[in-house]
């Protein structure tokens, strides 16, 4: 079966780091490229963590490339230490990477990796803002028309984190993500209404520390972590595992449902700065190019975790 080619662009944070996981991991996956962003930590420091993230994964011959520091137009955003901690990866052990970040920009590298390959079979990935995509987007128009489609871990059509109706990654930069949703490739949105049905439970937890593996051991660091803070900051008592659904999507679309809905970013509103607004009170134009994830299969979910940690 033919590989699906994907570019992550994230901010490792826990969650980002199972997202590697799994597509490191997944046969059927083939990462391209990882960019990174400021989001969860500081832009050196998800950096420095997707590096040594890849290098465990065995990806340490995918080109990784730092992009935007700070919101198109905004100050500099708001870090979660609270949740990924002064780190990011606060809690684990990862061996130190033995190779550099590529000299290109982010978004030159999102650019040229789409413009190098066949069209429309890249799938572009973004788990954290999404400042570096709308950059690729003006840089080059040309790559809306040949990225396969955007499968996007952000927003939510009826709750929000950092605000009541806006999710952290939309809301760190709500113009980028304006621009990213008004272009017409398609987009899938995988956000909180489906993320918080991936609970990591204790029993996905001992299922997990049961695997024999290096990276089964971070793994298993990682999700015990993100349970404490997340259970601090947060009160959940199993916290959901964002980013690598966008991932699972990709791999399995049968793994969760989504529905054809139009979406818009709200950049104004008093109270509403980054809503994702979603239109749900009637079905979707022909031309619709948005889709939100609404339910999540979370056997089959944690079925391509588990089997993906297996692999690595």
């Amino acid at each position: 079966m033919q590989k699906k080619k994907i570019i992550i662009d994230c901010d490792p944070g826990y969650d980002d780091a199972v997202a590697i996981l799994l597509a490191a991991g997944n046969p059927l996956i083939d990462v391209l490229a990882i960019t990174t962003v400021a989001g969860n930590q500081t832009l050196e420091k998800v950096t420095r963590n997707a590096l040594r993230i890849a290098k465990l994964a065995h990806l340490d011959h995918v080109p990784i490339a730092a992009g935007a520091a700070r919101p198109l137009l905004r100050d500099q955003i708001v870090v979660a230490a609270n949740i990924h901690g002064e780190s990011g990866l606060d809690g684990t052990t990862l061996p130190e990477a033995d190779y550099r970040v590529d000299c290109r920009h982010a978004a030159e590298l999102i650019v040229e990796t789409i413009m190098a390959e066949p069209e429309k079979s890249v799938t572009l990935v973004p788990i954290g803002p999404l400042t570096n995509i709308a950059l690729a987007a003006r840089l080059e128009p040309k790559i809306v028309d040949r990225v396969k489609e955007v499968v996007l871990m952000g927003g939510g059509f009826h709750i929000g984190n950092v605000k009541p109706m806006a999710e952290f990654n939309i809301e760190n930069d709500p113009e980028a993500a304006h621009i990213v949703f008004e272009e017409k490739w398609p987009i899938v949105m995988v956000g909180l209404d489906l993320t918080y049905q991936a609970l990591a439970t204790a029993a996905v937890k001992k299922e997990i520390a049961g695997i024999d593996s290096q990276a089964a051991h971070f793994l298993t660091q990682v999700l015990t972590r993100f349970s404490e803070n997340y259970k601090r900051s947060k009160g959940f008592d199993e916290p959901p595992v964002h980013d690598p659904c966008a991932v699972a999507y990709v791999i399995d679309p049968m793994v969760m449902q989504t529905r054809k809905a139009v979406v818009h970013v709200e950049c104004w509103g008093r109270y509403s700065n980054g809503m994702t607004v979603t239109d749900l009170r009637r079905p979707a134009p022909e031309d619709c190019h948005t889709s939100v994830a609404i339910k999540l299969d979370q056997t089959r979910f944690w079925n391509l975790i588990t089997d993906a940690v297996k692999n690595l």
